[in-house]
């Protein structure tokens, strides 16, 4: 019985091996893996030209760049030496069991080796559908309180906290850059970057309007509440893509003091900065750096992003995914509802993805979420 055991589990792990050989050689082809080689080689040379440096530019982009690659690759060939020692646990296993007893150390390392190498599969199946142009970006984030009062405002306060977990769980770097409170309680508005590789193509997914359903904290009467809150999303430009030019006379700048969410020198002095571009209407704000200079800086960096994504907009219709289509932010437009009363549940209106956790979603656990409506994306293009 032991050995039929055995011989089951070593035929479930090849049926399971034969299929990651094959989403392994899929991952090869939609990766363009030979392709990345040559690239890699051509900036190899380029990085060992004793001469690299004299355009910093240039030179960054190269390192940059080479420095990616290096780590995509590395990786997918580690998953292939990883495939290697599982054809070679299989052969030990069916050599142990020939001799008429199995070797069940080796059935659970060999259990364990390809739910490894599975869920690096998965990781790359994820990474594959990242093919915009900026999705490798860092993701310029603005929040807005809409329809909903206090609690649309509190839940502007919570939508934040969301994301910040979400980054952290990734291993992403977050700067708040502008908070503005609420009348009573959370937050009318919110910009803050995200910083980190796929950042942008993460959260390209969660543009739209966001739906809380609860019990009212602030009702003395515990009604039911149903408030909204908007998502948008720019990419981070970086210098080489930045093609904007802006005129000083189209800035109308104002300086206030800091107030809400920050750092240290909150409060202290008239260091914030708001900035109108008064062609578009397009207004920024930074009130978490050092100085009123620093903030100016951040300030029009956000705006050159704004600008690029509006323009990309209305040159390329395809486009529209950079700058979205805004709906009200209100009944009828939203992109997901988060309701905790009086049933627990998040659903997502566009891919039907769901959960009945609140709480851990609440806590950044958004991966399904994104992963579901990048796919969705993904199979209309």
């Amino acid at each position: 019985m032991a050995d039929l055991k055995a011989e089951n589990a070593l035929r479930d792990a090849l049926v399971r091996l034969e299929e990651l050989e094959e989403r392994w050689g899929a991952a090869r082809d939609y990766l363009k893996i030979d392709v990345r080689r040559l690239r890699h080689e051509h900036l190899t040379q380029a990085a060992a030209d004793p001469n690299l440096w004299s355009d910093q530019d240039y030179a960054r982009e190269v390192t940059t760049e080479l420095g990616r690659l290096s780590s995509d690759l590395e990786a997918f060939d580690a998953l292939r030496a990883s495939l290697d020692d599982a054809v070679l646990l299989v052969e030990f296993s069916r050599d142990a069991l020939t001799t008429g007893e199995a070797d069940w150390s080796l059935l659970h390392e060999l259990t364990d080796t390809t739910s490894n190498i599975a869920a690096q599969i998965a990781a790359l199946e994820t990474q594959s559908l990242f093919s915009g142009p900026y999705d490798e970006n860092d993701a310029i984030v603005e929040l807005h309180a809409g329809a909903g009062g206090t609690d649309a405002q509190d839940w502007t306060e919570m939508l934040l906290r969301m994301y910040i977990r979400w980054a952290e769980r990734r291993g992403f770097a977050v700067e708040i850059d502008e908070a503005t409170g609420g009348q009573e309680a959370g937050l009318l508005s919110a910009t803050f970057i995200v910083k980190g590789r796929f950042a942008y193509g993460w959260l390209g997914a969660e543009r739209g309007v966001h739906r809380l359903v609860r019990i009212s904290p602030f009702d003395s009467q515990a009604r039911r509440q149903t408030s909204f809150a908007s998502f948008e999303v720019t990419p981070l430009l970086n210098d080489d893509d930045n093609d904007v030019e802006i005129d000083e006379k189209d800035l109308r700048v104002d300086t206030y003091r800091s107030s809400g969410a920050g750092g240290q020198h909150i409060n202290k002095t008239d260091s914030a900065v708001r900035i109108t571009h008064l062609p578009t209407n397009i207004v920024v704000s930074c009130q978490n750096e050092r100085s009123q200079h620093q903030n100016r800086a951040r300030a029009l960096q956000i705006l050159v992003a704004k600008l690029a994504d509006r323009a990309r907009a209305q040159r390329q219709a395809e486009m529209d995914a950079l700058s979205g289509n805004r709906g009200d932010n209100a009944w009828g437009s939203q992109i997901r509802s988060y309701v905790q009363a009086p049933y627990q549940l998040v659903k997502d209106h566009r891919t039907d993805f769901e959960t009945g956790n609140v709480e851990a979603v609440l806590d950044g656990d958004l991966d399904g979420f994104m992963e579901a409506e990048l796919r969705r994306q993904r199979s209309r293009s």
